[in-house]
């Protein structure tokens, strides 16, 4: 049963990893230059309509458990004597905290708030200022979120094969 819910873990942990870093890497490289592209107004509205939606229970799910089940997979890669594996799983929890889960909670869902505040101006002008203000930002932090998110599956990764290999 153990074994089982190690397995579990561990694999959970990387999909999850793997699908918040699909996602914070589509939008800096689709999203994001889509509505860079498009009127600076229906920019402004898209994402407002992105953030509402993105707050499902499957996207914030996986967003906030990651780490958990990651530290999970480490607690239980312990009791199987696989030190090293759990490091790399304990590791991979902390890098997406401080690199994915910070950076949203201090940058990026504050940026998203104040855009949600926003009545799209009818000047356009005025929404390019709005945009612009907003996009550039966001996207280098999304991006890192994508790196860091990157950075946590390889540990994850590596965390697998170095249990598969000892195990």
């Amino acid at each position: 049963m153990k074994f089982s819910l190690t397995v579990a873990s561990a694999a959970l942990s990387i999909l999850m990893a793997a699908g918040m870093a699909g996602a914070f890497f589509g939008f800096s490289t689709g999203v994001m230059p889509g509505l860079n592209a498009a009127r600076p107004s229906s920019a402004i509205n898209a994402m407002q309509a992105i953030n509402q939606k993105i707050q499902n229970p499957v996207f914030v799910g996986a967003f906030l458990l990651l780490p958990v089940v990651a530290v999970a997979a480490g607690i239980l890669l312990l009791t199987l004597g696989q030190r090293s594996a759990a490091l790399l799983f304990f590791a991979a929890a902390a890098v997406y905290f401080a690199g994915a889960l910070l950076p949203s909670f201090a940058v990026n869902i504050p940026m998203n708030n104040d855009l949600d505040a926003v009545r799209i101006p009818s000047d356009a002008a005025d929404a390019a200022k709005v945009w612009s203000d907003y996009s550039g930002r966001w996207t280098a932090w999304n991006t890192a979120r994508a790196v860091f998110s990157w950075a946590s599956l390889l540990l994850m990764s590596v965390g697998a094969y170095v249990w598969g290999r000892n195990g």
